[in-house]
């Protein structure tokens, strides 16, 4: 006799794993590239800071505002469900239709790109040191790329504890590897008599700008968008929320705690990378124009380390990154279970394996779309867009510098994220009306309200309108319009009769 499937996904995430998936997905390659944006649109350290410091700020704003909506939906699907309740089934479908086709996907597919990339580099540089040589042919890193998928679904559709625990134990390696990034210029320091690169305080300098009307507030926008993409990824606690033991407790817990976290490895990181790196290298630019490629941790321990650096520097990046890939394979699924419950996907999508107790069959569909993904955009890669892999320049894979298509693809969906992820944390307002406040329903309520979400509205607000400040930005946003466009076509046509 076969065993009954269960109807709810079981609560086994406790709030040091709770705490881990919102550090761990959150943590990926922004700490080690977004510093070079920074720096390039605000070069004045202080001002530098307050953009890091501004970001996180704004998270934890988020944070707070939204542990109370979750903690009043601890159910899983996240945002999809936030959206749903307060705004209307169109409102939840269409945040999922962005979320699936190219959020998720795309950042799976990204990040288990940069893994391989790293992980090929840290290969070359360990059996070709100081050589420009392609140890792995390009089709062959593409399909590891998506076996690395394949190998991360398969450990989370085993189990949510399972992957639960993998993604806590990649966090304290990448908790580690950041503080290990702050230690090392004053380790080096005492350990080296004479060192060639001290920590330099000069390199801090000037700390700011002469007066207001000296900081350029468009350029300063620009740099916010890029540290918010480094902070992205604080919310995928909600998705689980059916999963989180004692939510009430575990979920503000974990949030809050998790933000804070970020904040300080994120400054404390940008400060160790300008104590060693001048202002000058971080932002050196190729013949054509562009930033470097290169890391920034690649070229700070190369600084401090030698030719050992780079090595150590894709090791931490490696890890970085697979901790994120990791988190988002653990997270990703419950959007398709969710719709899949409410008949706005295929309702065998909310099916739950009677062994393992999660939605295997979600977790394949989404990592089949992945690694599609992988391998589509590879061949857009190679045959038609060249584009230099992470940590390579144009002459280690002989191909001209351009932009990633990953970067393409989820460059169009940003602006529906931002919109969507600040509806859903401007449902509070919504639930506050509509909901009486009882000791039972709201056991946690946001500190500050009703200022904090609504500094958090109008922070977001203003980066939403940064979107269309250049011609570039704005392109991109009404492209992400247009699909979100065509997501409710999809729906007028095939679910808007449908009820709950």
């Amino acid at each position: 006799m076969q065993p009954t499937p269960p109807q709810s996904l079981p609560r086994v995430l406790g709030l040091w794993m709770t705490t881990a998936i919102v550090v761990g997905t959150v943590i990926g390659s922004g700490v080690f590239k977004k510093g070079r944006n920074v720096s390039e649109n605000v070069p004045e350290f202080g001002l530098a800071m307050a953009v890091w410091v501004l970001g996180g700020i704004l998270a934890l704003l988020g944070a707070l505002a939204l542990a109370e909506v979750a903690v009043l939906y601890p159910r899983a699907g996240g945002n999809y469900v936030f959206l749903r309740e307060a705004y209307g089934r169109a409102s939840g479908f269409l945040y999922g239709w962005v979320e699936f086709w190219i959020i998720r996907a795309a950042a799976i597919a990204a990040l288990a790109t940069m893994f391989t990339d790293s992980f090929h580099d840290a290969l070359r540089q360990t059996l070709y040191p100081g050589e420009r040589v392609e140890v792995l042919a390009f089709w062959p890193r593409q399909l590891f790329t998506a076996s690395v998928i394949v190998g991360l679904a398969a450990v989370n559709a085993r189990g949510t504890r399972l992957g639960g625990g993998v993604q806590f134990v990649i966090t304290i390696l990448k908790v580690g590897s950041l503080l290990f990034v702050i230690a090392l210029p004053f380790a080096v320091s005492a350990a080296v008599s004479v060192p060639t690169h001290p920590p330099k305080l000069e390199h801090l300098t000037p700390a700011w700008p002469s007066g207001w009307l000296g900081i350029n507030w468009a350029k300063f926008g620009t740099a916010l968008i890029g540290v918010l993409w480094a902070y992205h990824g604080w919310m995928n606690i909600a998705p689980v929320a059916e999963e989180v033991k004692n939510p009430q407790r575990n979920i503000p817990l974990g949030l809050l705690g998790g933000v804070l976290l970020l904040i300080g490895l994120y400054c404390g990181a940008n400060i160790a990378y300008d104590l060693v790196l001048s202002r000058d290298t971080i932002i050196a630019k190729n013949e054509h124009g562009e930033l470097s490629s290169t890391p920034l941790a690649t070229q700070f321990c190369l600084a401090l380390l030698g030719p050992i650096g780079a090595v150590v520097a894709s090791a931490i990046i490696m890890t970085s990154v697979f901790g994120a890939l990791n988190g988002n394979l653990l997270v990703g699924p419950r959007l398709l279970y969710a719709m899949g419950k409410d008949g706005l996907a295929p309702s065998s999508l909310s099916d739950i394996h009677p062994r393992y107790e999660t939605p295997v069959l979600a977790t394949v569909v989404l990592t089949g779309w992945s690694c599609l993904l992988v391998l589509g955009v590879g061949a857009l890669t190679q045959y038609t867009m060249p584009v230099i892999p992470l940590g390579f320049t144009e002459l280690d894979v002989n191909l001209p510098p351009g932009k990633s298509p990953f970067d393409v693809m989820t460059d169009f969906a940003i602006f529906g994220s931002v919109t969507f992820e600040t509806l859903a944390v401007a449902s509070i307002f919504v639930f506050r009306k509509r909901i009486p406040i009882t000791p039972e329903n709201r056991p946690y309520r946001c500190w500050g309200y009703p200022v904090v979400p609504a500094l958090y509205i109008a922070g977001m607000g203003a980066v939403i309108v940064t979107f269309f400040a250049t011609p570039q930005s704005r392109t991109e946003a009404l492209i992400g319009l247009g699909f979100i466009g065509f997501g409710g076509v999809v729906y007028y046509l095939l679910f808007r009769d449908r009820t709950a």
